[in-house]
């Protein structure tokens, strides 16, 4: 398990691998075929599904399941009890487990406690999700996304601080923590190129 520290009520499957130095704290479940990268803290009562892939750096609040095919790039966080979705119509009577739709969390996305991920989207990356939020569509890259349905109400930082910008148009703005310009042109958020 390469340094990992496993606590000893979790129960990983084996064919599960998990990184250097990751924790799995008290209660939790892997399952055979996950993939967990490197310095990942997974908190207590963290389910992981057989079709996941995470990746490093990433922070898992208690209660989180990460059901069949999420994938979590490096440097995401999911805040407590926040609620992936693998199906998109489930039925009790009906299997539809070849009818999953694929999640993707992009890198350095934060998913606020309690928020709800329907499949089949994609979160940008350093995207910000509020706590409660509901999200049923693609979220770009940086965008600030509250309520339910979640909408967007702003732009978000790498550093996680609210970017002074309009929600439309054109614009750019400096983040005072890292000294990072983020260009706002044509409904998109990038950093300024060198």
């Amino acid at each position: 398990m390469n340094n990992a520290k496993i606590h000893e009520t979790a129960i990983v499957d084996e064919g599960a691998y998990i990184g250097e130095h990751t924790h799995v704290w008290h209660f939790s479940h892997i399952c055979s075929g996950a993939s967990i990268g490197t310095q990942c803290s997974l908190g207590q009562n963290v389910f992981v599904g057989s079709a996941v892939s995470i990746g490093h750096n990433v922070k898992i609040q208690n209660n989180v399941s990460v059901y069949d095919e999420v994938t979590l790039e490096d440097d995401v966080f999911c805040g407590p009890s926040m609620v992936f979705t693998n199906v998109h119509n489930p039925r009790s009577h009906i299997s539809r487990k070849s009818e999953y739709r694929k999640t993707l969390v992009r890198k350095g996305a934060t998913l606020g406690a309690n928020c709800t991920i329907v499949c089949g989207v994609t979160v940008g990356s350093y995207a910000f999700i509020g706590a409660g939020a509901v999200i049923t569509k693609d979220v770009p890259d940086y965008a600030l996304m509250t309520g339910v349905p979640a909408r967007q109400t702003g732009w978000m930082s790498a550093f996680g601080e609210r970017l002074d910008l309009p929600m439309t148009g054109d614009g750019s703005c400096r983040c005072e923590h890292t000294n990072t310009t983020y260009i706002l042109a044509g409904g998109q958020l990038s950093l300024e190129k060198e």
